[in-house]
C-alpha cells in the first residue's frame, strides 16, 4: 500500500464542501477531506506472478506455490491476463494507460509476507489519472478524480483464533493480484465516499475485472480523513485501514472525523498515523504511526524487468469495453425517456439494466421502468434475491404488462397477479384466466354496479354536487363491488354522466 499521494493538496480539486456537509463543532464549522485507497482483487483464476489458484474459500495453505512461500531460489513470472484487466479497469475509468511501468519491491516485515517484501509499483505505476462520476440521491453529481491505478500482489493472511498461545499464517491469499485505485482527496462527506465505492465496485463488476464482493475480501478501502476550518490549510490525516463494507466506510469517516474536531477544539493535534475501524462499537483506534513512502525502502525488483505495453494491444482491450455505466444511462434517458432517477436505479448492476431492456423492448417503457423498479426490485429486496435468482423472467413480466396493456387486466389486479408469479412461477395469463381476474369492460355490467353504489348513497350524491372531488370515493366502492375488475376508464365514464359532472372530474 501506498501514502494517498506525496503532495496531498497539490491533487485535490478546488471545491469545497457545501454548507450542509459542514460539521458542527464548538467553534464553528469544520469541513472534511477524504481520498480513498481502494483495493480491487484482480478477477483471474491465477495469482499475479504464480500459476496458483485464487477460488475463494478452499483450506488453509492448499493454493500455495513455492513462489507464494518465497522458497529460495524461485522466480516470479507476471500473469500477462492480469496486466490485461489492468488496463481494462484503467481505460473504464478514463484513465491514462502508462506504456511503461516498474514493478519495485516495497520493504516492511509481517508475519504473513514470506518474502519479507510486497512486489508492487511505486513511482512508474501502469495506470496514471482518471476519473469516477458519482450520481448523488440528490441529482448532482460530483467528479472524483483518479491519482493512479497500480498491481500489487496480496499478502497472506494471520490466523489469531486457532490456538490459545500462538498465531498461525494462511498463504492462500499470498501473491493474489490486487488492483490499488488511489482517488484523489476530492470527496467532503460521508455520502460521497459511500457513493464512491458502489460506483467504483459497479464499474469493475461492469468490466468484469473484480468481483467486487467486499465480505470476500475482494475489495477493501483504506480511508484517508483529515478536517479544517473552511479555507484554511488542510489538516493532519490519518488513514483507517481495511474497511471492508460500504456501511463501515460511512460509519469510520463520520466517528474519524468528530475524533479530530473534537481533539483540535481541545487544543490538541493530530497524530499522522494508521487506525482500525472496529464495527461493534463503530469507534476507531490507533494501528501504529503512519509509515511515510520512504520508510519501506521502495527499490526496482531486480528479478522483473519493467513491463512494457504495446499501443495496439491497449487499442484491442479498449474496443473489447462493454457499454459502462454512464453510457449506459445516458442511452436509456435518451432511448426510453427514462428519468435520470430510474436510468441511475437501473444501471446500478448490469444484469438489472439488461432485464429492464428484454421488458421494455416494444412496450410503454415508462410502465416497464415502474414495474421493474418498483414491484420487482421491492420483491427481490423482500426475498433476498438476486436478480439472477427472481423466479419472474423479464419474458413474463412483460407479458404482464401486455396484459394490463391491451385492458385484460387493470393495474390493481396486476399487482395481485404479480404476487401470485413471484410465489409460483406461473405466466400472468395462465393466472389471469385460472383465477378469473379478467377486466370487466362490458358496459351494462359496471354501470349496474355503478347504479347499485348510487342508490344506496344518495347523501353521498348530494355532497358530490358541493364537492366534485367525492366522485373518487364512488370510484373505490364501484371498484370495491366490482373485487378491483371494472375498466376504470369506463367507470369514470359512466360515472361522470351519472354525476352530472365533466368525464374529467
Amino acid at each position: 500500500m501506498t501514502t494517498m499521494v506525496s503532495d496531498f493538496e497539490r491533487t485535490m480539486r478546488k471545491r469545497e464542501a457545501r454548507p450542509e456537509d459542514l460539521i458542527k463543532g464548538q467553534t464553528g464549522d469544520w469541513e472534511i477531506i477524504l481520498g480513498l485507497e481502494v483495493h480491487a482483487q484482480v478477477t483471474s483464476n491465477a495469482k499475479l506472478f504464480s500459476a496458483s489458484s485464487t477460488k475463494f474459500g478452499a483450506e488453509q495453505n492448499t493454493q500455495v506455490s513455492f513462489v507464494d512461500a518465497a522458497m529460495p531460489g524461485m522466480l516470479p513470472v507476471i500473469n500477462r491476463y492480469c496486466v490485461e484487466q489492468a488496463v481494462r479497469t484503467g481505460l473504464g475509468l478514463k484513465a491514462q494507460i502508462n506504456l511503461r511501468s516498474v514493478f519495485d519491491r516495497k520493504n516492511y516485515f509481517y508475519p504473513d509476507l514470506p518474502q519479507g517484501y510486497q512486489i508492487s509499483q511505486y513511482k512508474h505505476p501502469i495506470v496514471g489519472e482518471g476519473e469516477v462520476v458519482l450520481d448523488m440521491k440528490d441529482g448532482r453529481t460530483v467528479t472524483v478524480g483518479i491519482e493512479r491505478l497500480h498491481l500489487e500482489q496480496d499478502a497472506g493472511k494471520s490466523l489469531h483464533d486457532q490456538h490459545p498461545a500462538m498465531s498461525f499464517v494462511d498463504l492462500n491469499r499470498s501473491g493474489v493480484a490486487l488492483m490499488e485505485i488511489v482517488s484523489k482527496p476530492d470527496m467532503r462527506s460521508a455520502d460521497e465516499a459511500r457513493a464512491y465505492v458502489t460506483k467504483l465496485r459497479t464499474i469493475l463488476r461492469y468490466l468484469g475485472t473484480c468481483d467486487g464482493n467486499m465480505e470476500e475480501g475482494s475489495l477493501r478501502a483504506d480511508v484517508n480523513v483529515s478536517v479544517r476550518k473552511p479555507g484554511t490549510p488542510l489538516g493532519t490525516r490519518c488513514e483507517i485501514k481495511n474497511v471492508n463494507s460500504i456501511r463501515f466506510i460511512g460509519q469510520a469517516i463520520e466517528y474519524e472525523a468528530r475524533r479530530q474536531i473534537e481533539i483540535l477544539e481541545e487544543g490538541g493535534s493530530i497524530s499522522q498515523e494508521t487506525r482500525l475501524f472496529d464495527p461493534k462499537t463503530g469507534e476507531t483506534r490507533s494501528m501504529r504511526s503512519k509509515e511515510e513512502a520512504h520508510d519501506y525502502r521502495y527499490f526496482p525488483d531486480p528479478d522483473l524487468l519493467p513491463l512494457e505495453l504495446l499501443q495496439d494491444d491497449v487499442d484491442a482491450i479498449k474496443a473489447s469495453l462493454p457499454e459502462l455505466p454512464d453510457e449506459k444511462k445516458a442511452r436509456l434517458i435518451s432511448e426510453y425517456g427514462l428519468s435520470p432517477y430510474d436510468a441511475t436505479v437501473l444501471v446500478g448492476e448490469a444484469a438489472r439494466a439488461d432485464f429492464f431492456e428484454a421488458v421494455a423492448k416494444g412496450r410503454d417503457a415508462k410502465l416497464a421502468a415502474n414495474w421493474v423498479t418498483g414491484d420487482f426490485f421491492g420483491a427481490l429486496n423482500r426475498e433476498g434475491h438476486s436478480i439472477e435468482e427472481t423466479p419472474v423472467t423479464a419474458k413474463q413480466l412483460g407479458e404482464l404488462i401486455d396484459l394490463i396493456s391491451d385492458g385484460t387486466i387493470s393495474g390493481r389486479i396486476a399487482k395481485q397477479v404479480f404476487d401470485s408469479m413471484y410465489k409460483t412461477g406461473r405466466d400472468p395469463a395462465k393466472i389471469v384466466k385460472d383465477e378469473g381476474l379478467q377486466q370487466v369492460t362490458d358496459f351494462g355490467e359496471i354501470e349496474a354496479a355503478i347504479d347499485a353504489v348510487i342508490a344506496a348513497n344518495p347523501d353521498k350524491v348530494e355532497q358530490t354536487k358541493v364537492k366534485p372531488q367525492l366522485a373518487a370515493w364512488f370510484v373505490g366502492q364501484i371498484m370495491k363491488s366490482t373485487s378491483g375488475k371494472a375498466n376504470p376508464r369506463v367507470v369514470n365514464e359512466i360515472l361522470a354522466r351519472k354525476l352530472g359532472l365533466s368525464s374529467d372530474g
